[in-house]
């Protein structure tokens, strides 16, 4: 029972992020930022720290990657402001007010504070316009983003009660319930590495997450090339980082989201049967997970599984395109009104 509740507010969460992307005010724009702020915070966060620091033990890597993973809520702060016309300065001046706090919650102080910052400049004589922007919006941006961290924080734990109850079950089960679950999130503004990071997953559990993301590098290469989301640039991106494409992925959410959750799961039986374990938390990246693999487990074993994952990854995203051939979707084109390559070409 807790598994079919941890499970509804998952997709319940998906859901909203979806209905944010369509119907709120430049949607698109803000959760296109958030995906960058995920990928200039978390994704080096994964790479420097767990590849260069603790592989490689390179200390400057690992402070790196510790500095750049602890930015998220101020990555947010900045990039969602910028992408939704506020000046630099400010934009700026929000985000350092998020510092330390987590990626959604900046993301929020960000969104709110995009349409107050611009009424701002604009009804307050210009020179004085600073002086009201430190005094206010940055304690502004502070509350917002506390007041908002509680509940984020909470939903988060109560996703995480999905790895919990699963790993209570038998094996396969749970790895094709998490790997399904975990990719989801990776294609998702949660983020799979925000969410491995926040529960502190390690063993089995941080092995399905990490080889399941990386599997559905082959599957949502092949999914959004067959299914023609955008040209080939958009492919190749989200097959290396799926948060790039985080704005196309929230506008089509059925079919993208049920691939996922197919290949993720046929990943995680995978890696559950081989009996993996990752004790890097926070890992589930498709290219640092692979490569913080085998610094936990045999190398030939983790190079047949990931064989395995790529394989049951392309697969799925072969059936995926065949299963949603009819199905209405939304380009890049459509989503940010931009000319692909082969269009220009044309």
């Amino acid at each position: 029972m807790e598994l079919v509740k941890g499970t509804m507010l998952l997709l319940f969460c998906l859901s909203l992020f979806t209905l944010f992307s369509l119907k709120m005010p430049k949607g698109m724009k803000a959760m296109g930022a958030l995906a960058d702020a995920a990928v200039a915070s978390f994704l080096v966060e994964a790479f420097q720290s767990y590849v260069g620091g603790d592989m490689l033990h390179i200390q400057l890597l690992k402070d790196t990657g510790l500095a750049a993973g602890g930015m998220g809520g101020a990555a947010a702060g900045i990039l969602v402001p910028l992408a939704l016309g506020v000046s630099p300065v400010y934009a700026v001046l929000i985000g350092c007010a998020c510092a330390g706090m987590g990626i959604l919650p900046g993301f929020v102080a960000g969104y709110i504070l995009s349409f107050i910052v611009p009424k701002i400049e604009k009804k307050v004589p210009a020179g004085l316009d600073l002086i009201v922007c430190v005094a206010f919006v940055a304690p502004l941006a502070r509350l917002i983003a506390t007041a908002a961290d509680p509940i984020v924080t909470s939903t988060l734990l109560n996703i995480g009660g999905i790895v919990t109850s699963a790993a209570n079950g038998n094996p396969m089960t749970m790895g094709f319930i998490l790997g399904g679950v975990i990719t989801i999130v990776a294609t998702a503004p949660l983020s799979s590495m925000a969410l491995t990071a926040m529960l502190g997953l390690t063993g089995l559990p941080m092995a399905i997450g990490a080889l399941s993301v990386m599997g559905s590098s082959f599957m949502n290469f092949v999914f959004f090339d067959r299914m023609k989301f955008g040209d080939r640039s958009t492919t190749i991106s989200v097959a290396i980082e799926p948060l790039t494409q985080a704005d196309v992925i929230s506008a089509n959410p059925i079919p993208v989201y049920v691939t996922n959750f197919v290949g993720g799961g046929l990943a995680g039986m995978i890696v559950s049967s081989f009996g993996l374990v990752n004790n890097a938390p926070g890992t589930a990246t498709p290219i640092a997970g692979l490569m913080v693999m085998y610094g936990f487990n045999d190398p030939k074993t983790v190079t047949i599984a990931a064989a395995l994952c790529a394989l049951a990854g392309a697969l799925a995203g072969l059936i995926g395109s065949i299963v949603f051939k009819n199905y209405k979707i939304r380009t890049v084109a459509e989503i940010r009104g931009e000319v692909s390559t082969e269009e220009k070409a044309a």
